[in-house]
């Protein structure tokens, strides 16, 4: 049962890896274009010792952020974090405190801000008055597969974040 659950542990942490990095590939794409300057936020992480083998051991230094920042054509500044499940739903859980605290500063003060997700294979934007608003909207602290469907965004190999009429249709507004 033990070595089940490390197995299913390091699975979700591989495909979170590369949910990332389909992010990070539609973050290059949005530069090429113009559209965006998008960076991922570095982990505040320090290396305590190496060892012979190449591993090594280390501590995070600092409570984690948001993990991309950047700003819209136009000036707007954009702030999200990325979360990939394997399972049926996202729990709105999956974010820190500080995470939620840091988020809901920027969008005070007129951030697009969100949390990018991936539902096994279904990719989405969610907006921040819908991601913190989660319990009064769908009356669960949840998402499913269905409830991210008027905010799932296109994968071409990258994750398309900004690609999703709702998205489009806030945009408008600024």
């Amino acid at each position: 049962m033990r070595n089940n659950k490390r197995l299913q542990s390091l699975s979700n942490n591989a495909h979170g890896h590369q949910f990332e990095n389909y992010v990070k590939g539609a973050c290059g794409y949005y530069s090429q274009m113009g559209i965006a300057e998008i960076e991922q936020t570095p982990e505040p992480f320090r290396t305590t010792s190496t060892n012979r083998d190449g591993t090594f051991t280390g501590r995070f230094t600092a409570n984690a952020q948001p993990d991309f920042k950047g700003t819209l054509k136009g000036g707007r500044a954009i702030i999200f974090e990325t979360k990939y499940t394997s399972t049926d739903k996202i729990r709105k859980s999956v974010l820190t405190k500080n995470q939620e605290l840091c988020l809901q500063k920027h969008y005070k003060m007129g951030a697009l801000v969100g949390v990018c997700v991936g539902i096994k294979d279904t990719f989405a934007f969610i907006p921040w008055e819908i991601w913190s608003n989660m319990k009064e909207i769908y009356g669960r602290q949840y998402l499913s597969v269905n409830d991210i469907e008027k905010f799932k965004v296109r994968f071409n190999g990258h994750v398309l974040f900004l690609d999703s009429p709702y998205l489009r249709a806030m945009q408008a507004k600024y």
